[in-house]
């Protein structure tokens, strides 16, 4: 079933409306800004905002769903354009740091005092300590990296990407986010090389 060109617009505007969002989000946090606010900024009505969502809390959840569907998308394009467990962990995780960088210490802060985005953040950090875990995995079967317990070196992965997005790895050690998945994953691949 092919759709019209009314819905082709219409998701196009849509996804912009999503696009130019997040933009705003990701530089100035989301705490602080009214629908009045946000509508202003995107130079369109509140009512066009309420086809989004129903709420700002909705529409805060929806952006931060939209960030990281493209992130892991940019990731994961990074991830399958390399081969071998070490190349692909390390892709993996700069991607990672990469796609965060977009992200203001406003936008993080904001993400975390509110719980229905703080959820979603959650969770994806859990997906990506998960695709950690099974390049591990993938690695040590095919010998590229010594007999390591995989879910132990996921969950390393997973404490420390919450300690980066969270920014205590930057405080604690003046590394950006990119500079700290760098490292992570040099000291992840390096730690379990065969």
């Amino acid at each position: 079933m092919q759709s019209s060109p009314a819905t082709d617009f219409g998701t196009a505007r849509r996804t912009q409306l999503f696009d130019q969002l997040l933009t705003l989000f990701l530089a100035e946090g989301f705490a602080q800004l009214t629908l009045d606010d946000i509508a202003a900024r995107l130079r369109c009505s509140k009512s066009t905002l309420y086809t989004l969502a129903g709420s700002k809390d909705d529409l805060v959840v929806a952006a931060t769903v939209h960030f990281f569907r493209g992130a892991t998308a940019h990731v994961e394009s990074r991830v399958g354009a390399v081969d071998g467990a070490r190349a692909r962990i390390t892709a993996y995780l700069t991607a990672v740091g990469q796609a965060l960088d977009a992200a203001s210490a406003r936008f993080m802060a904001d993400l975390g005092a509110f719980p229905p985005a703080r959820e979603v953040y959650e969770t994806n950090t859990a997906i990506a300590a998960q695709r950690v875990q099974d390049l591990i995995a993938e690695g040590v079967a095919a010998g590229e990296f010594r007999d390591v317990h995989a879910a132990f070196a996921g969950e390393l992965a997973a404490t420390m990407m919450v300690g980066i997005q969270q920014g205590r790895v930057r405080a604690a050690t003046g590394l950006d986010d990119a500079a700290a998945y760098r490292e992570l994953a040099a000291i992840l691949t390096g730690g379990i090389d065969a």
